[in-house]
């Protein structure tokens, strides 16, 4: 989840997040954050200071003093050694100062995730491999049979939930949790539209397959003919 209240600033930062395969849920006040963070789970946080409603760090406090174990950037242009003392002390685990390049936002965002992940004990290999598919999650590299495949962020992110899970049946719904932000619609045909284009891709013998009813299984048997 992102906070700022630049609206400028939070459609970059945005744009950016999810061309690297991130599902972001962008928000501009202290409480349209605090309402999307009773909905839903997050694997990172990134909150500007001073913005509609109150000061993102005293949000994060109170996050914290719940239990909210979510790790957390501040981005800001509090840049004093004060600031930043306060900032981790309440509750951050990283610290932004604004100007920033993007690249680095990315950067540190992939490392809180990674912070999120191994904290509850989920750590994902750094290439995750099924038959002759390997995918290397930091270089955003795809090779199936040594050759290497051009995906979009979006294939992208919804091929490394699948293999995460490889062997389990993924639902459409958490497919849509995972890889899409929060105005996506359960219900449409997107995720069928992007596994058929990352299937093609992907080439024979098919890894993906289709549970009728439940979701998709990543696998590199076909299986039962049940699963077809």
């Amino acid at each position: 989840m992102v906070l700022e209240d630049d609206a400028d600033l939070r459609r970059s930062i945005g744009r950016f997040l999810r061309a690297d395969g991130f599902v972001v849920d962008a928000v501009g006040s202290i409480a349209d954050a605090d309402e999307r963070l009773r909905i839903h789970r997050y694997d990172a946080l990134l909150l500007d200071r001073s913005v509609p409603g109150g000061d993102g760090l005293d949000l994060l406090a109170g996050w914290r003093a719940d239990g909210l174990t979510t790790p957390a950037l501040l981005v800001t242009a509090s840049d004093t050694v004060a600031d930043r003392v306060d900032g981790l002390t309440r509750g951050a685990d990283d610290y932004l100062v604004k100007p920033f390049a993007m690249s680095e936002l990315v950067a540190r965002c992939h490392a809180l995730c990674r912070r999120s992940q191994a904290a509850a004990g989920g750590t994902a290999p750094a290439v995750l491999r099924l038959a002759d598919l390997e995918v290397d999650v930091a270089r955003h590299e795809v090779r199936r049979g040594g050759r290497e495949l051009t995906l979009t962020a979006k294939e992208l992110a919804l091929l490394r939930v699948l293999l995460v899970r490889a062997g389990t049946v993924v639902s459409r719904t958490e497919l849509i949790e995972r890889c899409w932000d929060e105005h996506a619609e359960p219900m449409s045909n997107v995720v069928d539209v992007k596994i058929r284009q990352l299937r093609r891709k992907l080439g024979e013998p098919e890894l993906i397959h289709t549970v009728r009813g439940a979701g998709y299984l990543a696998e590199s048997r076909v299986g039962a003919v049940q699963r077809r």
